[in-house]
């Protein structure tokens, strides 16, 4: 992490503290601070500084070259996108309801794009703020810090993230970017081999699986002073549950809480999606700001994934991913957890569920069977929807009569999650940084924030190669008095004034 501190051009002379990049997340963005000459909080922003074009260079491309486009946006959660295109793709084919094949292959690849996504996130990203202290050595603190230190848990880290890139390619084709799933189908099964190939380790990523939930958990019963109030506010929040009220992340129907719990809407077909959310436009990031209609841009924003749905859905339908479930009701109590550092618990629950499923479906003959494929009357919209690792993913198409898209509408789980991370910052800036002198340990707090959402900035905007560097600290009279610049190739370099 880098930040710079420099003289804003405002009537109340504040001072502009920039971290940029925010870092241990995916894609880019940077978090601006107004502070005065006490150290005290003005604004707090965080702020998308990449332009997004997919939903523009997909129209008129044919439909069925969607799926495999659209996985370009996110290199970590290509799944997520594949799957929904295919979802919103299935209806134009007129696939109202696959064979038992195509949704059990879908839905083990989901599965396994949620574990690894699940494991990469906890594990590599954010177990160091949390094994260390967020205000810890900034050169231990990372993943080769972990390894050096807990390298029992870094290990299983690694190896259950593997275990999830390994199911996606035997149900994709491919680790990253594979081609399984198509309009109205997929266009492979496994193999008696692959399932044998996948029992063999399924038990101990169940076991492990189970160990990284009590590990969070025991983070918070130990410290709860920290994770029940870091950054903690009150909002609204939404996910799609199954048709029977459980906790389902592949297909279902939309549901909204306010934020003491109480439900704003049930039982919405996503294909309604525009009836119920509407996005707002802000001059100072290229992320839209959604909220819900009925309660207007104050006070109808709301957030998504793990922690909403772990506190929206009735139950889970996996015994150990239950047992965790309510254990977390129960550590909550009458209202809702609303700190963001539950996300890591609510995570490590759905990560655990996640590897359940995948055990259970790879008992299930369904997934080597030979009817792959489904169609019907044909069709020139479709909305697909799926819970994504990071939260609720909208994908809207329109085709016209030469099977090309002609238009295309994206919400994804960290466009969703927009406001709640903006206010996320802005309350942890109030409770660390105001008044304080500026530390690069206080600036990690903020990206302890934003990382607790495992925000995917590349989902939601899009850039290409990497993002050169440079920052200058200047005194409130304008000299400089440090530099820090890291090139397109990752080179740091410093200087610093000799004054």
């Amino acid at each position: 992490m880098s930040f710079a501190l420099e003289t804003a051009t405002n009537p109340e002379n504040l001072r502009r503290v920039a971290i940029d990049p925010v870092s241990r997340v995916e894609g880019h963005g940077k978090v601006t601070i107004l502070l005065d000459d006490k150290n005290k909080v003005h604004q707090v922003r965080l702020h998308i500084v990449e332009f997004r074009g997919f939903e523009k260079f997909i129209q008129g491309r044919p439909y069925w070259e969607v799926p495999v486009m659209v996985q370009r946006l996110c290199g970590i959660c290509p799944v997520s996108h594949h799957l929904a295109a295919s979802k919103a793709l299935d209806a134009i084919v007129g696939a109202k309801h696959l064979t038992p094949t195509a949704e059990k292959m879908r839905r083990l690849m989901h599965y396994g794009q949620i574990l690894q996504s699940h494991a990469l996130h906890f594990f590599h990203l954010c177990s160091p703020d949390l094994l260390f202290g967020f205000d810890s050595d900034m050169a231990k603190r990372n993943i080769v810090g972990v390894a050096e230190k807990h390298p029992e848990i870094a290990r299983q880290g690694v190896l259950l993230r593997k275990f999830g890139q390994e199911v996606i390619r035997l149900t994709a084709g491919k680790r990253i970017h594979g081609t399984g799933a198509v309009p109205g189908g997929v266009n492979k099964s496994l193999s008696i081999a692959e399932r044998d190939e996948l029992l063999k380790d399924i038990y101990q990523m169940v076991s492990w699986s189970r160990g990284a939930v009590h590990l969070v958990k025991e983070m918070h019963h130990q410290n709860p002073e920290l994770y029940n109030s870091f950054g903690a506010f009150r909002a609204n929040f939404m996910s799609m549950v199954g048709f029977d009220g459980g906790l389902d992340l592949y297909h279902g129907q939309l549901r909204a809480r306010d934020e003491s719990g109480n439900i704003l809407f049930d039982g919405v077909d996503y294909q309604n999606y525009t009836q119920i959310i509407e996005e707002e436009v802000k001059n100072w990031s290229y992320m839209k700001f959604p909220y819900l209609k009925s309660m207007g841009k104050e006070k109808g924003w709301y957030r998504v994934g793990p922690l909403s749905r772990i506190q929206n859905c009735d139950f889970i339908s996996t015994p150990l991913a239950e047992i965790e479930r309510r254990d977390f009701i129960e550590y909550s109590g009458v209202m809702p957890m609303h700190a963001p550092l539950g996300y890591h618990w609510a995570r490590m629950i759905e990560m655990l569920h996640a590897v359940e499923m995948i055990k259970d479906l790879l008992h299930d003959s369904d997934i080597m069977g030979s009817d792959l494929m489904a169609s019907g009357e044909r069709g020139f919209e479709g909305v697909g929807v799926i819970e994504a690792p990071r939260g609720t993913l909208i994908h809207h198409y329109r085709v016209d009569e030469n099977d090309l898209v002609t238009m295309c509408n994206l919400i994804v789980s960290t466009t969703h999650n927009n406001q709640a991370m903006n206010e996320a910052v802005r309350r942890v800036a109030q409770q660390y940084l105001h008044g304080h002198e500026i530390t690069e340990g206080l600036l990690n707090h903020i990206e302890v924030a934003v990382r607790a959402f495992d925000p995917c900035l590349s989902c939601a905007t899009h850039a290409l190669g990497k993002m050169p560097l440079e920052i200058e600290v200047l005194d409130v009279a304008g000299n400089q008095l440090s530099s820090l610049a890291r090139s397109s190739e990752g080179a740091i370099s410093t200087s610093l004034s000799a004054s």
